[in-house]
């Protein structure tokens, strides 16, 4: 029960049905209030304790001085979880250690159990392994299936042994799409309650959410379960960035275009830590499938959300979407109330504001290996043919993140050219060189929610179909939507031969290429690719390109509207440009160009219109958690507690709980450390703990031989995060990763000083080494650290590594927290300062002071940094808040809340 010290406690009528609210405007100041932090104040109104949530805190969110730095820290208690398979695996194995921890403690299991609803949503487990023909689907899920049975029969039992826990099966859709099309409330409904629907996810890319006007990000698992197991979030009172949209989106132009814009944008400007906002009369013209797309992009500018008001077009995506008359009419009636319905021409309070008429949006793609470097498609081929020499060049300048220096390579006008003759299965022959199209992916949450830019696509392979092309026989060609309404519109609107025809065979309903499930290329072009080191490329419809994630053998990745996908599998080539030159000739030999082949807007609008409706979405959703036969028929134990099986290569107990006891160990200074890795700037939760394919010669690799696994059934680091034996191995062992400790190596190495002569070994191999002498560890990065996917493993396999603290210049806000949540220290460089500045090699023994003054309860601003070479500096403590004080001094979040739960 709320205190009401404001007594805004109400009652709100809709219909027949009379809901308890909290009024906004028993609150001084809450009027001038952005919508997101309007969301937050209703938050603290209905959750006000006395205790952690006190009328002061709500006071000072009303009074929020949008110009200040944030400093005032808040309890946000989200209406539910969200989580994905793969970030979703090791919470609920984690929820299960936890019940047996919470026993040997002499408390009762059953308490660990979520408070909030949790949904998971089966989605990144699919692989690409079959493309191109009418089984390719079939055949992956059965491939699917043989692969995580182990996995799928731990999650059917957390759905039956926790409560409040569902979970959609697999071959359904992709989280964020099965999000905004069914999940998600708009205005939640609990208790007789009615309140705004917030959330966190496991996932960064549940910002989706924001698009439908639900204030929701993405957190790491550990914070995930904890809000679960009813802790709030804590966090600070956020700068709120205002980016008003003007003006319509110029026919040819999609929301893929919009959303690299905009990325650019605020990269650019800097929203890391921020709540941005879209306001103004452009949000009016913007449609929900668009704002979707922008939202879900948020991760890729850094800010925590990126969320548009809810209006009446709001309303009518929650009706198109099966949503029920009395809750479309509830959310209408509350927002209204309380103040969160759009008024286009409204100017509200914002920390920093810009701006974007959309009728200057063009065509554009990103990449070569990251989401902000955008690409006008006009300059796409010139600026290919200057990025491609970073990865041919034998230029290896230190620190840069670059591939293996190669020999100084030919050149063909200009643009480096190494031309490779392929023999394919049937006999024939091709070409192919740097800059080979070899992976055209439409998949992602991004663009597959989007039935603009998937009907565009579809209509791109029906005209080029009628004109007689297809894709390049070198291009892996997969359409993965993200839910199943995208195929049945396809087919009443009797597009799905056509994208067949060209090679778009369905082949899964998940993430696939965008997580780094691409599967395997064609075994010719593989060998090809590898044999004359070309550097090749992937065009994929996703939010994520950075390097060695989406497939091992491309070099270069880049992000594309899906009609560009289509285009690009056309021509077969990022050296062709496409807005000028043939993407290949018609059935009389002419020249077929882009232009010939896009659709008008209101072909895309007709289509739309016509092959979409509410049924569709009602048929998809109607029994959602029930799955399919094979899903029903996999065999679950019973009980509040597993049974591990200690055979298992899937899902072991992990280590995290042992030897704890219910008081706190006090937290030390760290003594004569040394460094494991010396990295770079943009290093992303990739690089550290990768998603994609295990590699046979690495620590990874070789347990998973030991176990008796073979290399064909080794799957994805990402599928087996339930082990946290191949996890702590993968930790840091991106194939791109380049450990300046090590130089010339790629990879997951480091150099032991452990051992005579620093040898170069596995960082898996050295981190025992170092673990057995009672060595604490260390990672030194650049800016940006962390960024890039929510991965919880990125922080536990640093901690179970042996490191105790990061030296950054700057973080990721979710890696950062979730450092702190596995009990490792995140620190900055002073501010201008870098390892490299302040002449760090890596070779130095470091010694971090100051730490201790935590055991007084309060957080020092900087410690004393010291090492052997005598270098000195005061590194910046980025434990923010109290609440995140108090997890590390618990010795990371699991240990606070477990200690929490038995004391209640």
């Amino acid at each position: 029960m709320s205190a009401n010290s404001f007594d805004a406690r109400s009652t709100l009528q809709v219909g027949d049905e009379s809901y308890e609210i909290f009024r906004l405007d028993k609150v001084e100041g809450s009027a001038r209030l952005p919508y997101s932090l309007k969301v937050l104040l209703e938050n603290l109104l209905r959750t006000e304790d006395g205790a952690n949530i006190t009328a002061d805190h709500i006071r000072a969110l009303g009074g929020w001085d949008s110009q200040a730095q944030p400093s005032q820290e808040i309890q946000f208690t989200p209406a539910r979880v969200i989580m994905q398979d793969f970030t979703g695996v090791p919470c609920v194995v984690d929820l299960a250690t936890m019940r047996e921890a919470v026993k040997a403690l002499g408390g009762d299991p059953a308490k660990v159990n979520p408070l909030s609803p949790a949904e998971l949503v089966i989605d990144h487990s699919v692989i690409a392994d079959k493309f191109g023909t009418h089984d390719a689907f079939s055949q992956n899920v059965e491939l699917e299936y043989g692969r995580n049975k182990e996995r799928y029969q731990f999650l059917r039992w957390g759905q039956t042994a926790f409560d409040d826990f569902k979970v959609v099966p697999p071959g359904t859709g992709i989280v964020h799409q099965v999000n905004i099309e069914h999940l998600a409330r708009t205005v939640m409904v609990r208790g007789g309650q009615a309140y705004p629907d917030t959330l966190v996810g496991t996932d960064s890319h549940t910002t989706m959410v924001n698009g439908l006007g639900v204030l929701g990000w993405g957190v790491g698992g550990i914070e995930a379960e904890a809000a679960m197991l009813g802790q709030p979030v804590s966090m600070l009172i956020p700068r709120v960035v205002g980016f008003k949209l003007t003006g319509e989106l110029k026919p040819g132009t999609t929301a893929t275009d919009l959303v690299l814009t905009i990325t650019e944008m605020l990269r650019k400007h800097g929203v890391v830590g921020k709540f941005v906002e879209f306001y103004g009369e452009g949000v009016a013209a913007t449609s929900l499938a668009n704002r979707a797309t922008i939202g879900n992009m948020s991760p890729e500018f850094g800010s925590t959300a990126a969320i548009f008001p809810i209006d009446g077009e709001t309303l009518n995506y929650l009706k198109l979407t099966g949503r029920s008359e009395q809750q479309v009419a509830l959310v209408e009636a509350y927002a209204k109330e309380q103040g969160l319905w759009l008024d286009p021409a409204a100017e509200p309070d914002f920390s920093e504001k810009l701006e974007l008429d959309l009728s200057t949006v063009v065509p554009s793609i990103a990449g070569p290996k990251r989401p902000q470097d955008r690409i006008v498609l006009a300059n796409a081929a010139q600026q290919f043919a200057l990025d491609v020499r970073n990865y041919v060049d034998t230029a290896d300048e230190a620190g840069k993140e670059s591939f293996p220096a190669s020999d100084a390579p030919a050149t063909s006008n200009g643009v480096p050219s190494n031309p490779v003759t392929v023999t394919a299965p049937d006999g024939s022959t091709y070409e192919i060189d740097h800059g080979a199209v070899t992976v055209a992916a439409i998949t992602s949450c991004t663009n597959t929610s989007n039935p603009y830019v998937m009907v565009a696509a579809a209509l791109v392979a029906k005209k080029a179909v009628e004109k007689g092309l297809t894709r390049k026989p070198w291009v892996k060609t997969t359409l993965a939507p993200g839910s199943k309404v995208v195929t049945d519109y396809f087919d009443k609107a009797g597009l799905t031969p056509y994208l067949d025809k060209v090679g778009f065979n369905l082949v899964g309903y998940g993430c696939t290429t965008c997580i780094g499930n691409s599967g395997p290329l064609p075994e010719e072009v593989s060998k090809a690719v590898n044999d004359h080191d070309l550097a090749v490329t992937s065009v994929l419809s996703g939010n994520r390109n950075f390097e060695g994630r989406i497939n091992p053998d491309v070099k270069m990745n880049y992000l594309a509207s899906p009609p560009l996908v289509v285009a690009y599998a056309l021509a077969g080539s990022m050296k062709v440009d496409i807005t000028t030159e043939a993407l290949g000739t018609d059935t009389e030999g002419k020249p077929v160009f882009l232009k010939d082949i896009w659709p008008t807007e209101a072909e895309v609008n007709d289509v739309v219109a016509n092959a979409i409706g509410e049924d569709m979405f009602n048929k998809s959703y109607q029994d959602v958690f029930a799955g399919d036969a094979q899903w029903q028929a996999l065999p679950i134990p019973t009980g509040n507690t597993f049974e591990w099986d200690a055979e298992s290569t899937y899902v072991r107990k992990p280590p995290y709980f042992e030897g704890m006891t219910m008081e706190t160990t006090p937290v030390s200074d760290i003594e004569g450390a040394r460094v494991l890795a010396k990295l770079g700037d943009s290093v992303t939760t990739d690089h550290i703990s990768p998603a994609g394919a295990i590699k046979a010669d690495t620590p990874a690799g070789q347990y998973l031989t030991e176990h008796g696994v073979a290399r064909r059934d080794f799957n994805s680091y990402g599928s087996r995060r339930g082990n946290h034996e191949v996890m702590i191995r993968g930790t840091f062992a991106n194939i791109r990763l380049r450990n300046q400790i090590a130089p010339g190596t790629e990879g997951g190495y480091t150099r032991d000083f452990t051992k005579d002569g620093s040898p170069v070994s596995f960082i898996y191999d050295a981190s025992q080494n170092y673990q057995a002498a009672g060595t604490p560890l260390v990672i030194l990065g650049g800016k940006e650290y962390g960024s890039g996917s929510s991965r919880d493993w990125a922080a536990k396999g640093t901690a179970l590594l042996g490191v105790k603290a990061v030296i950054t210049e700057s973080y990721e806000r979710i890696h950062r927290s979730n450092l702190i949540g596995m009990g490792v220290l995140p620190l900055q460089f002073p501010a201008g300062q870098s390892a490299d500045s302040l002449g760090l090699t890596g070779e130095e023994t470091f010694s971090i002071t100051g730490v201790t003054e935590l055991n007084e309860g309060t957080t020092p601003s900087t410690v004393k940094v010291t090492t052997d070479t005598g270098v000195e500096f005061d590194a910046v403590v980025r434990i923010d808040t109290p609440g995140e004080a108090d997890y590390y001094r618990n010795g990371g979040i699991m240990q606070y809340v477990l200690r929490s739960l038995i004391r209640k």
